[in-house]
């Protein structure tokens, strides 16, 4: 099962492509949408993982861990 989800959409007046983050899976509504900046949907599908990345081996305060 699917915890989260990324879409990718194309914004009409600049041409870039923008990530929208769906958390749960299944929500209708994004959790958090970029602003378009990419060039390519594969580009923004990119940058959403590689910042998920990041802020998962971010070091927790007091070195503990938030599981």
């Amino acid at each position: 099962m699917a915890l989260l989800r990324i879409e990718t959409g194309l914004h009409a007046e600049s041409g870039k492509y923008y990530a929208e983050f769906y958390y749960p899976a299944d929500s209708t509504q994004p959790y958090v949408t970029t602003e378009p900046r990419y060039k390519t949907a594969a580009a923004a599908e990119a940058d959403i993982i590689a910042s998920m990345a990041v802020a998962a081996n971010r070091p927790q305060p007091g070195g503990g861990n938030s599981a």
